[in-house]
């Protein structure tokens, strides 16, 4: 029976032991250990603050690279549609210069064509009335050799000019 139940003398040593050593733990091993404790406590939730300071950080930096992304595409969408309004207006110039241009170019090439057909027939006329007179003064020297062939030619000429 003396193993179930412990002699006083047991019990005393053991509880002087305990508080000696609960002493001696107090002065030397708790405070350690629970600024250690306080220390771990501290920094494990200054690491979950900065996680959180962390996250909050990559939050707001995505939400702004999202809206730099939606700026950047919208420049993007902005300067193309100005690249086309200019390419079309270069082409809408270009044809609009390139039609003018023709329409001189042809209206220079008419007038120089009617000027050159108009220099043409005045030449023809000349060359015409030119010659028409050179026949007529061969005809008239070779049928008004006589001075009966006059007198006729005379008055075939009085009766064309009553008639017209």
């Amino acid at each position: 029976m003396e193993l179930i139940t412990p002699g006083l003398g047991l019990i005393i040593w053991t509880s002087l032991s305990f508080l000696l050593l609960l002493a001696i733990l107090s002065k030397f091993a708790w405070k350690p250990i629970l600024s250690a404790l306080r220390e771990r406590e501290t920094s494990i939730s200054d690491a979950l603050a900065s996680a959180e300071k962390a996250m909050a950080d990559i939050q707001k930096l995505q939400a702004d690279n999202d809206k730099l992304l939606v700026e950047a595409r919208a420049e993007r969408d902005k300067i193309l549609r100005e690249a086309s309004a200019a390419a079309a207006t270069m082409i809408a110039e270009a044809k609009g210069k390139a039609e003018t241009e023709g329409a001189k170019a042809m209206d220079i090439a008419k007038l120089a064509i009617s000027n050159e057909k108009q220099a043409a027939l005045v030449e023809i006329k000349n060359t015409a009335a030119i010659l028409s007179v050179e026949i007529a003064e061969k005809l008239l020297r070779k049928e008004l050799k006589d001075e009966q062939a006059q007198k006729e030619l005379v008055q075939e000429y009085i009766k064309e000019v009553n008639f017209n």
